[in-house]
């Protein structure tokens, strides 16, 4: 695969999935727009193909404006990764319109318009890929979990529309849909399931690994694969897709 001349942008760049697909895209030649909420976390990570950029997916200007100066220093964006996201459970009855707005906020809105401004410059080229990281709970709903499986559900309805809209083009849109990942996002989980359910962290980490069918958690760096097997060649033909990574079917 060579990516050389390509600039991807990468939501939620700074650790676990979105690092893990932006390393594999730079390793292949492109130049990695990575994104985050704290600078520091991504200047920390920032290797060679990888250029840090604090910017707030829940901040429409914020948005605008960032990925406006992203093209001007490195070209129209032609692979997007609508990465960035909050994953927490909480009982419908407790859950508070904050608590919604920001989930939604975080991951259904901020996919739209991370994708709708890099489609701006993706529609000056003759190519283009955009990747949403969904989840398995955009397939089914997770128990404990209805405002995140209600934004991951949205996330996978965007993808399949925005495919629609671009079928036939050089532009595919699809989403990957893992299960519980070895991310900071899992080590976060362990403590809320722990004080929710009133069990040890010990356990609670058994909730997420026997989610997964194949009984672990799964390495970020699986998800990136699907995430390249995308951008590579033969991938043509994958548009509207929701690609399961969670160790059997779900």
């Amino acid at each position: 695969m060579d990516l050389n001349g390509k600039h991807a942008l990468v939501t939620g760049g700074g650790t676990g999935i979105g690092l893990a697909i932006a390393k594999a895209l730079a390793a292949q030649g492109a130049q990695v727009t990575i994104t985050g909420r704290r600078q520091e976390v991504l200047e920390e990570v920032a290797t060679a193909g990888l250029h840090p950029m604090a910017m707030d997916v829940r901040n429409e200007d914020d948005i605008i404006a960032k990925v406006a100066a992203a093209v001007e220093a490195r070209g129209p964006i032609q692979i997007c990764v609508a990465n960035a996201g909050v994953a927490e459970g909480k009982s419908l009855h407790k859950t508070t319109m904050e608590f919604w707005r920001n989930m939604m906020a975080t991951n259904l809105d901020g996919a739209f318009l991370t994708i709708r401004e890099c489609l701006k410059s993706m529609h000056q080229t003759d190519w283009g890929r955009i990747i949403t990281v969904a989840s398995i709970a955009g397939l089914r709903g997770l128990k404990g979990g209805a405002c995140y499986s209600a934004s991951k559900h949205g996330m996978i309805g965007l993808t399949r529309a925005l495919s629609e809209d671009y079928m036939g083009s050089q532009i595919t849109v699809n989403a990957i849909c893992p299960g519980y990942v070895d991310t900071p996002i899992v080590d976060r989980n362990i403590t809320s399931i722990s004080t929710r359910a009133g069990i040890s962290q010990d356990e609670a980490l058994k909730v997420m690994v026997n989610a997964n069918r194949h009984q672990r958690l799964i390495e970020p760096e699986e998800v990136a694969a699907a995430a390249m097997w995308l951008c590579g060649p033969g991938s043509q033909s994958i548009n509207g897709q929701t690609i399961e990574i969670a160790g059997g079917q779900t």
